[in-house]
């Protein structure tokens, strides 16, 4: 906790050049751009970083596939270009990943024409990816057994991009960026009211830890809430040009469906692209697209059963899959950007994911409307041109703000994990080496791990059964990840409550060693207060 301490008593200290009021992928995208810039940053979340809509995505870096067929090829264009950029920029954590899509017997195209728009796609991607092939049903049996084929009329594969990791993991690196850039960045700070002073914003907020409130004062102010932008700018008494519709979204994770690594691809009952996502020993399946008025949802008995159906009827498993069978949910809403005339009255399953930012020039407010991971480098970039033009100083214009470290780092890692045979301890259920995994998820910051391990091989232990999260992360997550409940790290820092059942968590040893580890003389509290949710079950 000495970390969000630190960061928490910086926000009041000083007038920051610019406030971020959302920690999801928007505001994470924009502090760390903004902060690699050399601008000084303050960013705040009401709950824990990327705990809302940016841990509830389907974990895929798309292009954007179905806007094909609504003719946003703009758009399409753009977000190919976006996951292009992406697989180069973070080569271990967004990987191409090959879909196989099974078009049946009366679906509103002959399979040949989804084909043809599949190579159109690729060649709107720059043919970056592996090109498509067409595919007779027998083909796709024998490519995936599990497809149920008997009413196939045919199908074909292309590629895009998934996240090998947690999506919320992966926005969480974007502010762990921003905190080394010198951005004050907390979660579990509650947006309050703004007003505006002598050109200078004034933001009251409150810390949820402790109750206090205080006030945060900035040059720029960034509305980057997610679902709640509509909200806050209410609250500052912001007029924007652009507001939010919800759709709801739900995956269910069940068991490993098959051993293939790609994502399998259909159209559900209500004409929606219908998905099953490789999640190391799990299986993603989903997703629901249900118009509502509200962010804060819940998965339905309807959901559920909307999912199952579908799923069952596409594929040929030696039963059918049933509620007993799913470990997990993931339920959130996308808030899509539209204008008050013209875009509220196209038809909302083919509204598309684009973001928006609404910019007031008189009062340095901004608002970033939609948006998804795909998109995330293109909103840091457009941030920092709209602040840079409110005559923010930027004086590290042009460093690089994203992306791994570079290759040669990398293999001097794996070298080095390599001399001291740390694969060989690898799990036996993991679904990657250690050293990839470690890699992956704290660059160059793994080499500590390595040390710590030599020091300790006990610390290559797996902490909680079923999982691939060990021991020496802990110290990681303690130091420099802001854990400040345990959540944060079970669900958003490492993705365990999400391979892992609830019951099985809580009867595990390693969640009291971990609480010990991260929350210390309060560990028996944070731990209380996470098993009472548990048998809360969903708000």
């Amino acid at each position: 906790m000495q970390l969000r301490e630190t960061q928490l008593s910086r926000l009041p200290a000083r007038c920051h050049d610019v406030l971020v009021v959302g920690g999801g992928i928007n505001g994470a995208a924009a502090a760390a751009a903004l902060s690699g810039q050399g601008a000084s940053v303050a960013l705040i979340d009401k709950g824990d970083f990327a705990g809302s809509t940016s841990m509830h995505s389907s974990n895929l870096v798309w292009g954007g596939i179905k806007y094909m067929e609504s003719g946003d090829f703009g758009l399409v264009r753009k977000l190919c270009r976006s996951r292009n950029h992406l697989i180069q920029s973070y080569p271990s954590s967004v990987q191409e990943i090959r879909f196989l899509t099974t078009i049946h017997r009366g679906f509103r195209h002959h399979p040949l024409v989804p084909w043809a728009g599949s190579w159109l796609y690729w060649l709107m991607g720059n043919a970056f990816t592996r090109r498509p092939y067409y595919m007779r049903p027998a083909t796709l049996k024998a490519r995936e057994p599990i497809i149920d084929t008997s009413s196939a009329v045919g199908g074909f594969e292309y590629s895009d991009a998934y996240l090998h990791d947690n999506d919320a993991r992966f926005v969480f690196n974007f502010v762990r960026g921003a905190l080394d850039f010198g951005a004050a960045a907390v979660n579990y700070v509650e947006y309050l009211s703004s007003r505006r002073e002598a050109g200078i914003w004034v933001t009251r907020a409150r810390d949820i830890v402790t109750d206090e409130t205080f006030e945060i004062r900035s040059r720029v102010l960034i509305n980057a809430a997610g679902p709640w932008v509509d909200d806050l700018n209410q609250r500052a008494e912001q007029r924007t040009e652009h507001h939010h519709v919800f759709s709801k979204g739900i995956h269910l994770i069940v068991p490993r469906l098959t051993e293939q690594r790609r994502v399998l691809a259909f159209f559900a009952d209500d004409g929606r692209l219908f998905f099953v996502i490789p999640m190391g020993p799990r299986t993603c399946i989903g997703t629901t697209d249900t118009r509502v008025e509200s962010p804060s949802v819940t998965v339905t008995e309807e959901d559920v059963a909307f999912v199952l159906d579908n799923i069952n009827k596409r594929l040929a498993l030696p039963r059918p899959l049933g509620k007993q069978d799913i470990i997990a949910t993931r339920c959130g809403v996308r808030p899509l950007a539209i204008k008050p005339a013209g875009e509220g009255e196209r038809d909302f399953l083919n509204l598309s994911r684009k973001h928006a930012i609404d910019l007031d020039r008189e009062r340095s407010h901004l608002s970033i409307f939609g948006g998804k991971l795909t998109d995330c480098l293109n909103v840091g970039e457009e941030v920092v041109e709209a602040v840079r033009g409110l005559g923010i100083e930027l004086p590290d214009a042009g460093r690089r703000w994203y992306g791994e470290p570079d290759a040669t780092v990398r293999d001097a890692f794996l070298r080095e994990a390599g001399e001291m045979g740390l694969d060989a301890r690898t799990a036996a259920h993991a679904s990657e080496p250690i050293s990839h995994r470690l890699w992956r998820r704290y660059g160059d910051q793994a080499f500590d791990l390595l040390a710590t391990i030599r020091r300790d091989p006990h610390q290559a232990e797996v902490l909680i059964e079923g999982t691939e999260y060990l021991r020496v992360e802990l110290t990681q997550a303690r130091e420099r990840e802001m854990v400040t409940r345990l959540e944060d790290l079970l669900r958003r820092r490492s993705k365990i409550s999400l391979v892992v059942s609830e019951a099985s968590i809580a009867r595990s040893a390693g969640l009291a060693e971990a609480c010990e580890a991260l929350f210390g003389d309060a560990a028996r509290e944070r731990l209380d207060e996470y098993l009472e949710t548990l048998a809360a079950g969903p708000a």
